[in-house]
């Protein structure tokens, strides 16, 4: 797939807030600091998404559309210290809100660190998202801070947290562009 249109279009953090076109949407979820914003920038080829090396700048669910034919969509990072409890909780009951009553959720990516591994944080949101059916794509990033000879060993760890196979996990990184035609073809094939 080829993203040629990219566009913020709204934030909000009310159901009442969408978009109500009925597009497909693509949810990106992930701890603070994993990369969600480069993710989107990089596979949009443009930069959409807010970055900053202060993490827990997303506070509300932003969407992206995309070729003005589907949403991506960016949530609040969890697992993020500095974020006051309440904020946290009002962070969880925003996310869970739009993942269970939100019909055109066509998929998640469920992005990981692949040098820290899958959190608790991750693994619950997992264990979340399977447990209402969700289409779930694991995508490791900053795959390039990992030096060659520990890349197996990362690997294999993902794999065994998550206990998912070797064809479920899609190694990324934004930086040098790695596995970005991937997940390209991949989001081709979901919102074709």
């Amino acid at each position: 797939m080829i993203i040629k249109k990219a566009d913020y279009v709204i934030g909000g953090t009310k159901l009442n807030h969408f978009p109500t076109d009925n597009l497909n949407e693509l949810l990106f979820v992930g701890r603070s600091n994993v990369g969600k914003s480069s993710f989107i920038n990089s596979l949009a080829n443009k930069k959409i998404a807010r970055t900053s090396s202060n993490p827990g700048k997303t506070q509300v669910i932003n969407f992206f559309l995309i070729n003005e034919a589907f949403y991506f969509v960016d949530v609040p990072g969890y697992g993020y210290a500095r974020v006051s409890k309440d904020k946290k909780d009002e962070f969880g009951v925003m996310i869970e809100n739009y993942i269970t009553n939100r019909g055109n959720l066509k998929a998640v990516f469920l992005l990981v660190d692949f040098k820290v591994g899958p959190t608790k944080d991750d693994l619950l949101m997992y264990e979340f998202l399977k447990y209402y059916n969700k289409k779930i794509y694991i995508v490791a990033t900053k795959c390039d801070k990992v030096n060659m000879s520990n890349t197996i060993k990362t690997k294999k760890m993902i794999l065994n947290k998550l206990g998912i196979e070797e064809k479920d996990l899609l190694i990324t990184s934004s930086e040098k562009k790695i596995g970005i035609d991937k997940v390209l073809n991949l989001i081709e094939e979901l919102v074709g």
